[in-house]
């Protein structure tokens, strides 16, 4: 078997020879370790043990008994388990379906004039308003938008200016707005003027009435659109005064009545909607209900009438109560008047 060093007690076999005497091993080591045989292997103890290089066998330290033994205290790595991954409370519930619009949205039935009917002894407690507010002295009959134009500048002026003073009239009340009319008027309230008039001008002419600053660009707009489409003047119908800017129902039907003697609609504002509904006259949560339904019932002849009707009433219930106290006590029917 060739000579042996002194040194490194290892035995020395010729060239690409290998000798194996190790003995068999267990097929299946213990604690289930695996071992398997290799091509080179060193002879220590008379037990084999590890490999060297080529021609060369390193006796080593352990032996293949030693290095079983060793393999089977060796813990083997548990197999992770897996970990339950924390799920998202969006995860654990189902996905909403999106929202989507209905093709066909659902539309408010449009109520019919003269097809709901009126309410009981509505008649009575009209005629009594009436009786009430013949006298005409509530702040609209001074100074609302029928009495403020300047008639005498001719029939197209003076529609102008009723537009404006219904435009002006929105979060205002009456007083301020015919101050603000009659400094206007002084400046010259025609369309062509009002078109030449810059905005710092007209803001300044009329800064007292809410909302100015909107106001002020929505008559710069209107006069525009007035003479450009309209030849000076306003559309004649409530349906195209609409169109204008910051012009809504409740002003294009008063002006259409004013400017025209038509009535194609009722003017409803806030406190004719909260009267009517503590009248129980109807149901209704926005004027522009209030309006459809008032028209249901009333007689169209009434409709030119009513807003400045019940806006002055209410204008004096509010601001005038001592008068009003006074007239309900010398009325007709005194005991349903303070009712």
């Amino acid at each position: 078997l060739g000579g042996s060093s002194a040194e490194d007690n290892t035995f020395i076999l010729p060239t690409e020879t290998i000798v194996d005497t190790t003995p068999p091993l267990p097929s299946t080591p213990q604690n289930g370790a695996s071992l398997k045989r290799s091509k080179y292997f060193s002879i220590s103890d008379g037990e084999p043990t590890t490999v060297a290089k080529k021609g060369r066998i390193a006796t080593g330290k352990g032996s293949v008994s030693e290095a079983i033994k060793s393999t089977s205290q060796q813990k083997s790595p548990k197999p992770k388990t897996p970990t339950k991954s924390k799920k998202s409370p969006s995860a654990t519930k189902p996905p909403k379906s999106p929202k989507t619009k209905s093709s066909s949205p659902r539309k408010r039935e449009k109520i019919e004039p003269g097809s709901l009917p009126p309410p009981k002894d509505w008649e009575k407690i009209y005629s009594l308003v009436q009786e009430l507010r013949a006298d005409k002295t509530a702040p609209v009959d001074s100074v609302g938008a029928e009495a403020l134009p300047e008639r005498h500048l001719g029939e197209v002026v003076y529609r102008y200016q009723v537009l404006i003073a219904l435009m002006l009239s929105s979060q205002t009340k009456d007083a301020v707005v015919g101050e603000t009319m009659k400094a206007l008027q002084k400046h010259g309230l025609t369309v062509e003027n009002i078109q030449q008039t810059d905005n710092e001008t007209l803001n300044n002419l009329i800064q007292k009435v809410g909302f100015h600053n909107n106001k002020t660009k929505f008559i710069k707009e209107s006069a525009d659109i007035l003479i450009t489409t309209y030849n000076g003047d306003i559309p004649q119908t409530a349906e195209e005064m609409m169109k204008l800017p910051g012009v809504g129902p409740k002003m294009a039907y008063i002006v259409e009545s004013i400017a025209f003697q038509k009535n194609s609609g009722i003017g409803v504002d806030t406190h004719m909607h909260r009267m009517f509904n503590d009248l129980k006259w109807m149901k209704s949560t926005t004027p522009e209900g209030t309006r459809e339904q008032l028209e249901g019932w009333l007689p169209r002849e009434r409709w030119g009438e009513i807003n400045a009707l019940w806006v002055g009433f209410g204008q004096e219930v509010q601001q005038q109560k001592e008068k009003m106290l006074k007239k309900a006590l010398t009325c007709s029917s005194p005991l349903e008047a303070l009712a």
